[in-house]
C-alpha cells in the first residue's frame, strides 16, 4: 500500500489516537479482527484509568527485548456477546512470563485488524509497558499460522490462553498450523472467544519479520476519514489516494448468509449495483475476513490482497458481523504486504487454502482488466 507518512509523529496512544486507530484498523482488517467499537471502548477505558500508552517502533527495540503479541481468538460475533475483562487480557501475559522466566518488554498486535489492534493497548496500559508500532500481517487473517513470523520459521511457542471464567492454558505446538488446530479447539470449549499470546519474539526477530509502523498507518487512515468528513470532502476518494487503492464496486447488500462455524464467522454476501453501476452484481465471500470478491464469473479482488467495505456516505469501514441488508457500500481493494505474494505466502493465505478454486492475481492486474476469469 502506498503511503508517505512521517512515522515519527505518533509517540503515545491517547483517547483520540485510539479513536483514529479503531477506524483505520477496521479498514486494514478487511472486515475481521473483532468489532473495532468494542476494542475502542475497552482501550479508551484503560487509558482513562491508567494513562496514555507509549508507542515504540521496531527500530527502537533492543535486540534482546521480549515482545509478545496479544489478541483475541474466535468468532467476532461471539466477542460482541461476551466482552472480555482486563484480567482476561493480562492473564496470558502472566502465564507467558512465568513460563519464560522474564518480563515482557512490550506487547504488540498480532494483526492490524478491527478490535485486535487495540486489545494490546488494554494490557499495556494496565502494565505500564509500551505497545509496538507493528503487527505480523499488515491486515487481518483468520488463522494462527497466517503471520509473517510463520513465513520466517519463528517458533510460535509457548502459547498461552485465557477465558472469562478464569481458565488459563499453556501449551507448546510444533508449528503455527498445529497451534491453530489446538487453540481453535480450546476456543470453542471456552465459549467461542478467548484471549491468546503466541509467537513471543525478540527485538531482533521483530526487526526482521514484523510489518512495521502499522498502528501509525491505521491512525493516519482514521484521521483521513474523520477529517475528510469534517472538511466536506469525499472520504472514499481521499482514502483510495492515501493507500493506492482501487474502487471495485458501488451497490447495496441484498443477501447476507452468515454463520458461526468451527470458531469462525463464515458466509457470503450479494450486492446489487446502484446508480451508474445498476445491473452489476458482486458476490463477497468471507471467513472472519473478506477473502474473495467476484462479478459475473470474474475475480475483482482475491486474498491476500485487502478487500474492504466502506459506507458510501461516510467512508467508514463495515465489518463482517456488522454488515446489514440494504447497506450501501463501496467495495475497495488494496495491495497486501509483498511477503504474502511469495510462494509460501500464497500457500498460507492464498485463495486455494480457503477452498476458493480461483487463481491469485494481484489487485493491480485485476483493476487494469488483466485476467480474473474464474
Amino acid at each position: 500500500m502506498a503511503n508517505n507518512m512521517d512515522f515519527n509523529k505518533l509517540t503515545e496512544l491517547d483517547e483520540q489516537a485510539v479513536q483514529y486507530i479503531a477506524v483505520g484498523a477496521a479498514v486494514l482488517g478487511t472486515g475481521g479482527g473483532g468489532d473495532p467499537h468494542i476494542g475502542k471502548l475497552m482501550a479508551m477505558e484503560a487509558i482513562r484509568k491508567y494513562g496514555p500508552v507509549r508507542l515504540v517502533r521496531p527500530e527502537e527495540l533492543e535486540d534482546d527485548s521480549l515482545v509478545v503479541p496479544l489478541s483475541m481468538i474466535g468468532a467476532p460475533t461471539v466477542m460482541n456477546e461476551k466482552i472480555p475483562s482486563v484480567e482476561q487480557m493480562t492473564r496470558p501475559l502472566d502465564l507467558i512470563e512465568k513460563e519464560l522466566g522474564r518480563k515482557v518488554s512490550a506487547v504488540m498486535p498480532i494483526e492490524v485488524g478491527g478490535g485486535n489492534s487495540l486489545v494490546p493497548v488494554i494490557a499495556a496500559a494496565e502494565r505500564g509497558i509500551p505497545i509496538l508500532d507493528a503487527d505480523a500481517m499488515g491486515r487481518a487473517f483468520p488463522e494462527s499460522q497466517m503471520v509473517t513470523f510463520y513465513l520466517d520459521g519463528i517458533d510460535c511457542s509457548p502459547i498461552t490462553m485465557a477465558d472469562e471464567r478464569g481458565n488459563g492454558v499453556l501449551m507448546h505446538a510444533i508449528d503455527g498450523v498445529w497451534e491453530e488446530r489446538m487453540a481453535r479447539a480450546l476456543t470453542i470449549q471456552m465459549g467461542g472467544s478467548a484471549s491468546i499470546c503466541d509467537y513471543p519474539v525478540s527485538g531482533a526477530q521483530v526487526k526482521k519479520s514484523a510489518v512495521p509502523h502499522t498502528l501509525t498507518l491505521a491512525y493516519e487512515i482514521g484521521k483521513t476519514l474523520f477529517e475528510s468528513k469534517e472538511q466536506k470532502q469525499n472520504p472514499i476518494e481521499a482514502l483510495l489516494k492515501q493507500l493506492g487503492g482501487y474502487a471495485l464496486f458501488n451497490g447495496k447488500a441484498v443477501d447476507i448468509r452468515r454463520r458461526t462455524e468451527g470458531g469462525f464467522t463464515r458466509g457470503e454476501a450479494v450486492f446489487e449495483g446502484t446508480d451508474a453501476e445498476k445491473g452489476r452484481t458482486m458476490r463477497l465471500f468471507f471467513q472472519n475476513e473478506f477473502l474473495l470478491a467476484t462479478e459475473d464469473g470474474r475475480s475483482l479482488a482475491v486474498t491476500p490482497d485487502l478487500i474492504t467495505l466502506l459506507d458510501q456516505d461516510t467512508g467508514m469501514p463495515i465489518t463482517t458481523e456488522n454488515l446489514k441488508y440494504g447497506a450501501r457500500v463501496t467495495a475497495a481493494g488494496f495491495p497486501c504486504d509483498p511477503r504474502w505474494r511469495t510462494p509460501k505466502g500464497l500457500e498460507t493465505v492464498g485463495p486455494k487454502y480457503f477452498g476458493y478454486d480461483v487463481p491469485y492475481l494481484p489487485i493491480e492486474e485485476l483493476a487494469a482488466g488483466k485476467g480474473g476469469d474464474l
